[in-house]
């Protein structure tokens, strides 16, 4: 969608303006007619995709992105800007876009006029909602995809249709129960996001977070890359995403996205954080396919936007990773302080020492905690400065 053949009224009142001649002339109807008549027919789409588009949008294609703006009472600037915010390409004045897309248009632009949004922020809703579904479309359809291509699964000689073939009634199954699917989904995450959002302390916690932030990183991958064939890559990588994904949500944290072979997850709680890095670590040491991990944690200050987290605490724990021993966890200054103060993990061993002295001279039971740290020497960060990091371990 473009808005390069935008303008005001109909083609037949204000003719067309060609941009292939050389003072931009308006040519009347009939030498528009006669113009395209002799232009080169565009490739007709494949029946069974046009079908199949039918079948998931639920309409035909009707209109240019002139009409559908238009019919959706919106500018063909404003429509163009909500269509690159989704993430699909410009189509001219193509035929290609349905009622659902004028309904889409209509909707958003209805939030901008009615005041609950302002245009700026119609447009990253948008772009939000383009993006993750656009990952989320893929992510399905190469499911999907390989399942049609497992001979154990489907063998389509025996049924006498081609794979292509099959996806018609397999949409026409799947599609009704993805969507409510992925509604509730998106019910369910929005609720949880909503509740982070009522306990902030103020306004500016909302954007400006305090959070335990956390890479996981395997180690040797690139060298991995060349031994491996392609399918055994992915297998790995596809592996190594569910096992950490199914782990921070498991012990409450998020997973904020996923780089093949490094992971990065947030969690509101310092103590939440330091489980996950090393049941991530545990878990996969005893994974004979997998190889080493390495771990990295910082908590402070993070700014939260569009799904994705930035700042200097992010900086430093993907630092902190980089320089992790092989299947170790380490931690920030500020995150053993948070551990400390919080009661999961001991100031120092001496303090420790003395508390258990003190109680055992009592009568008491020490004080129990969940975590170790051990001091490592100083040293320098890219960008960062120098810093101490410590290294985490489960407390016997």
């Amino acid at each position: 969608m473009t808005a390069d053949d935008a303008g005001s009224g109909t083609a037949e009142e204000r003719g067309v303006r060609d941009a292939a001649a050389p003072d931009g002339a308006v040519r009347d109807p009939g030498e528009r007619e006669r113009a395209a008549a002799d232009a080169p027919e565009e490739d007709e789409p494949d029946p069974i995709a046009l079908r199949l588009e039918q079948l998931i949008l639920g309409a035909e294609r009707r209109y240019t992105p002139f009409q559908a703006a238009r019919s959706a009472g919106v500018s063909v600037e404003l429509a163009t800007r909500f269509w690159r915010a989704m993430g699909f390409a410009d189509i001219g004045q193509a035929k290609a876009l349905t009622e659902a897309d004028v309904l889409a248009l209509r909707r958003l632009s209805g939030l901008v006029e009615a005041g609950l949004l302002s245009e700026p922020m119609a447009i990253q809703v948008a772009r939000s909602t383009g993006q993750t579904t656009a990952r989320l479309a893929d992510w399905q359809m190469d499911s999907f995809l390989e399942g049609l291509t497992d001979p154990q699964e489907i063998d389509p000689q025996e049924i006498g249709m081609t794979r292509t073939e099959i996806a018609y009634p397999l949409v026409e199954l799947l599609l009704p129960e993805l969507e409510e699917f992925l509604v509730y989904v998106y019910r369910r995450q929005l609720a949880a996001a909503t509740g982070r959002v009522v306990q902030a302390a103020d306004d500016a916690e909302m954007v400006d977070r305090r959070l335990a932030v956390g890479f996981a990183d395997l180690v040797s991958f690139t060298r991995l890359t060349r031994r491996l064939e392609e399918e055994e890559l992915g297998e790995l990588v596809e592996a190594f995403e569910t096992t950490a994904a199914d782990l921070v949500a498991a012990h409450g944290g998020r997973l904020i996205k996923t780089l093949g072979d490094e992971v990065l997850y947030a969690a509101d709680d310092a103590g939440i954080a330091a489980e996950i890095g090393l049941r991530l670590i545990e878990t996969l040491t005893h994974d004979e396919t997998m190889p080493e991990l390495r771990v990295g944690i910082a908590f402070g200050t993070v700014t939260t936007r569009m799904g994705d987290v930035f700042g200097t605490t992010v900086n430093l724990a993907s630092r902190l990773t980089s320089i992790a021993p092989k299947n170790a966890v380490l931690v920030d200054g500020a995150f053993a302080e948070e551990l400390g103060r919080t009661g999961d993990a001991p100031v120092s061993e001496a303090e420790a020492a003395e508390q258990a002295a003190a109680a055992e001279k009592e009568g008491e039971e020490p004080p129990s905690y969940r975590f170790a740290l051990q001091p490592m020497w100083q040293r320098p960060v890219r960008g960062l400065g120098v810093v101490e990091p410590w290294l985490l371990s489960r407390r016997a």
